[in-house]
C-alpha cells in the first residue's frame, strides 16, 4: 500500500457550515461574551445529562478548579487515579490540597474501589471518579464505603449514558479533540441547588454576570434603557466562565453528537474485527474518546514508530501520574505500573474515512506479519 504523503491524526475535531454560520451569527450579533448562547448550551447539556444544573465553564480543569473551592477542599486529601491526564492530580495541588493517586483495574484501566478505600483517611475531602475513555467508573462500590463528595470527571464521556448522575458532581471538557469539541471549554453538571448557586458567581470574580443584568434591566443588547452597572461582591470569584462564541460551537456540535459517535464506535467494530489477534481490545466504550489497544510491551514502542513512519499517529493514554516527579509516591500501583507500557491509542475519531481505517488495519497488520516487529 502506497505511504500516505499527509500523517493520519490520532485524534481530530469535524466541524462544518453549520459550525461556521452559528459563528457568524454570533459575530454579528455583536454580543461575544457570556450572554443567550451560553444560557442555552447550559440548558441543553443538563437535560442531555439528566440534571438540574449545567454551568458553562472555561475548561473542564477550570471546571475541577472551582468544584475544589466551592467545596473547602483546601488542607485536604483528594483522590483520584493514576492513568489519567495531569488535571486530576495537579488541580488539587492548586488548592493546597494533597494529591492520593490509587491503582487502576486492568479490564478498564478505571480507578481500582479497593485501592480507594486503603487511601481513605479523616482528611479525605473528594474521590475525583474519571470515566476513562468514555467507560464509566464503579462509583457505585465506592459509595459502599465512602459517603463523601464524589466528582465525576466526564472528559471523556460525552456522552456516555449514566455518565454524571451518581457523583455529587461532575465535569466535562470540549477540548479540542474531544467528543463533542469547541476548541476548549467545560461544563459542570450537579443537582446540589446550593453547590449550583455557590459556583456560579465563582466564574466572573463574584460578580453576577453582564448578560443577566442587561437582561433582567434592559431591553436590548446594547444595554438602552435599563442597564444596570451596579453590583457587590461578598467572596472571592475567579475567571473562569464561557463565552457565546464557544457556546454556539458547543450548540451545534451537540446536534452531531449522535452521529460523531456512531462513527467511533463504527471504528471500534473495524478495529476489534480486523486488527491482528496479538493487540488487545480495549474495553468497548460508548464514546470512542480513545481506541488504547494493548501489545506487548517490548513491541510497543516500536509500533509507534513504525507507525509514524508510514505516517500514522498514535499515542499514549496515559504515562502514570505517578511516575512524574510532581506528583511521585509511594503507593501499590502494580497493575497500572504494568499495564502503560503496553497502552497505544490507534487513530479514532468521527473524520476518519473508510480509506484511513483501511490503512491504520493494513500497516499495523504488516508490522505483525513480521515486517516491524522482528
Amino acid at each position: 500500500m502506497k505511504i500516505r504523503e499527509q500523517m493520519l491524526p490520532v485524534s481530530q475535531p469535524l466541524g462544518g457550515v453549520d459550525d461556521i454560520d452559528g459563528l457568524a451569527q454570533v459575530i454579528n450579533s455583536g454580543w461575544w461574551g457570556k450572554g443567550p448562547r451560553v444560557e442555552e448550551f447550559e440548558r441543553s447539556f443538563a437535560e442531555m445529562v439528566g440534571v438540574k444544573y449545567a454551568l458553562a465553564v472555561s475548561s473542564a480543569s477550570a471546571g475541577q478548579d472551582l468544584v475544589l473551592k466551592a467545596i473547602k477542599a483546601s488542607g485536604h486529601d483528594v483522590i483520584s487515579p493514576t492513568i489519567s491526564f495531569l488535571t486530576t492530580g495537579v488541580v488539587p495541588l492548586w488548592n493546597n490540597c494533597k494529591s492520593l493517586l490509587v491503582d487502576v483495574r486492568r479490564e478498564d484501566l478505571n480507578l481500582n474501589p479497593e485501592s480507594v478505600r486503603k487511601r481513605l483517611t479523616r482528611r479525605t475531602k473528594a474521590v475525583v471518579a474519571v470515566h476513562y475513555a468514555g467507560v464509566l467508573s464503579s462509583i457505585d462500590e465506592i459509595r459502599e464505603f465512602y459517603d463523601g463528595f464524589v466528582l465525576e470527571d466526564c472528559a471523556h464521556a460525552c456522552f456516555t449514558q449514566g455518565a454524571g448522575i451518581k457523583g455529587d458532581a461532575a465535569v466535562w471538557s470540549f477540548q479540542a479533540v474531544k467528543t463533542l469539541p469547541t476548541g476548549d471549554g467545560g461544563m459542570i453538571t450537579t443537582n446540589d441547588k446550593v453547590l449550583y448557586e455557590k459556583l456560579v458567581p465563582m466564574t466572573w470574580f463574584g460578580i453576577s454576570s453582564t448578560y443577566s443584568r442587561v437582561r433582567n434591566n434592559g431591553d436590548s443588547l446594547t444595554g438602552r434603557p435599563g442597564y444596570t452597572w451596579e453590583y457587590e461582591v461578598e467572596e472571592i470569584g475567579y475567571k473562569a466562565y464561557m463565552h457565546d462564541l464557544t457556546a454556539t460551537l458547543g450548540l451545534t456540535q451537540m446536534k452531531k453528537l449522535g452521529n460523531n459517535l456512531a462513527k467511533r464506535r463504527h471504528v471500534q467494530r473495524r478495529y476489534n474485527s480486523e486488527l491482528p489477534k496479538i493487540i488487545e481490545r480495549p474495553y468497548w466504550t460508548e464514546t470512542g474518546q480513545y481506541y488504547s489497544a494493548r501489545v506487548p510491551a517490548h513491541l510497543r514502542d516500536a509500533l509507534i514508530n513504525y507507525l509514524s513512519a508510514k505516517k500514522i499517529h498514535t499515542s499514549v493514554h496515559y504515562k502514570p501520574l505517578h511516575k512524574h516527579p510532581l506528583l511521585m509516591q509511594k503507593f501499590d500501583f502494580s497493575v497500572a505500573n504494568s499495564e502503560w507500557e503496553k497502552l497505544i491509542s490507534l487513530p479514532c475519531h468521527s473524520a476518519l474515512s473508510e480509506e484511513d481505517i483501511n490503512y491504520v488495519v493494513y500497516w499495523v497488520t504488516k508490522f505483525f506479519d513480521g515486517e516491524g516487529s522482528s
